[in-house]
Formats: structure tokens, sequence, C-alpha cells
């Protein structure tokens, strides 16, 4: 039986942000289930004709809830751009607020904020890092050092942050959202983008081991 959300996924920072949250929400609230269909990046299978009818940028992840049919989407509403995918689902799914904020609060538009620098800065930047570290045909210095050392800025960003606090939003320490989630898998692969270790992000740190500590957490990252 087909569950009521499905996720076109591959193992990438993007990918596992959408299978963390959705992770978390099944162990929030028991009654969130998915399916999950591997896409083939390498064989441009998101470029067909029937991926590009769910998504016309041609990229994972996408996110089609089949309980949400309507007349123009008669097998499910399709969300696409992780970020955007994220807010999809706590607006629909976290009725609790268990991964989000009060609507209209000062801590939606910090949590939003934060979303926003990862979706405008970290992602295109570390994966810029990614492409002339190890898929670029030719090497190119100029573009490892220029996306190297945005990758460290944008970095520094998160550690003042997160100084003082557990999570980047909320009271106190604050708690876990998806502003969190959408940037630590980013992080993760911080080697990656020649990012050695996070020494000189002792905040940054202590955030990461702690998100990499849960079990949604290492549930989504496993997915597909």
């Amino acid at each position: 039986m087909s569950k009521p959300l499905v996720l076109y996924t591959a193992a990438t920072p993007n990918g596992h942000k959408v299978s963390i949250l959705l992770e978390e929400l099944k162990a929030a609230y028991g009654n969130i289930d998915y399916d999950v269909e591997k896409i083939n990046l390498s064989a441009n299978i998101q470029k067909e004709p029937w991926f590009i009818a769910m998504n016309p940028n041609g990229r994972i992840p996408v996110l089609i809830d089949r309980s949400n049919t309507t007349a123009a989407h008669p097998n499910g509403f399709p969300v696409f751009e992780s970020a955007a995918i994220l807010l999809y689902l706590v607006q629909k799914y976290d009725k609790e607020g268990k991964f989000k904020f009060e609507s209209g609060s000062n801590e939606e538009s910090q949590m939003l904020q934060w979303i926003f620098f990862a979706h405008g800065g970290v992602g295109p930047m570390q994966g810029q890092s990614h492409h002339f570290r190890h898929y670029a045909p030719e090497d190119v210095p100029y573009g490892k050092k220029r996306y190297g050392d945005e990758v460290v800025r944008l970095y520094g960003v998160l550690d003042i942050g997160l100084q003082g606090r557990d999570y980047l939003v909320g009271p106190g320490a604050g708690k876990l959202s998806v502003a969190d989630v959408n940037v630590m898998t980013w992080v993760r692969f911080h080697k990656h983008a020649g990012v050695e270790t996070l020494d000189a992000f002792p905040n940054l740190k202590a955030w990461l081991d702690r998100l990499l500590e849960r079990d949604t957490v290492k549930a989504g990252i496993a997915v597909p």
C-alpha cells in the first residue's frame, strides 16, 4: 500500500536534509511515513520528462504528497527545492510545532533567516567547492581557493550564531528546528569541501556532533 508521501532523492546533502526531517516527524508523531524512490543522478534520470513534470529544474529532491490532490495534481502535490520541502512538511505535518516556531514570531523570522542564509550561501558555495576539488575536468586553483575560503567564512558565521547555544534558533540554548536540519547535511561533508577539521569552529563542531548522535539523523542519512 502506498504511503502518504513519496520522496524522490539521492544520497546528497540536499536529499538527506529532507529524509532526516521525515524521520524526525515519523519519530515525533508516529503517523507519518513515506516511500522512497532513488534517483540515479549519473544516468540523468532527473532530466527525463516525467521528472521535469514534477520539478522543472530537474534536480532532487522532490516530494509528492499523495494526500494533497487537486485537479492539476491528481496523483499528489509536488514540492521541489529542499528548503521549500522542509517548510512544507512542518507547515502541513508538524501540528505541535516541534520543529518550527509560532507563525509571525521573532523565532520564526530567525528560523527563516538561517534557512535563507544556508540555502543561498552554504549550499551553493560548498557545492562549488566540492565541484572544483573533486569533479572539475581540469585543475582550477582559483576555483578551489575561492570557494574553499568562502566555505570557511560561512562556517565562521554559523559558529558565531551557535555561541552559547545548542541549536540555531529558540529561547535559551534553542531547540532543534528546520533551521538546523537545513544546513547540517552540508556541514557534515566539510572534509569534502577541503575543511579537514572543525576545530577552528568549536560551537559548530559540538552542534554537528550533537545532531549526528540522533537516531533519526542516522536513519535519514541512510536514505536512500
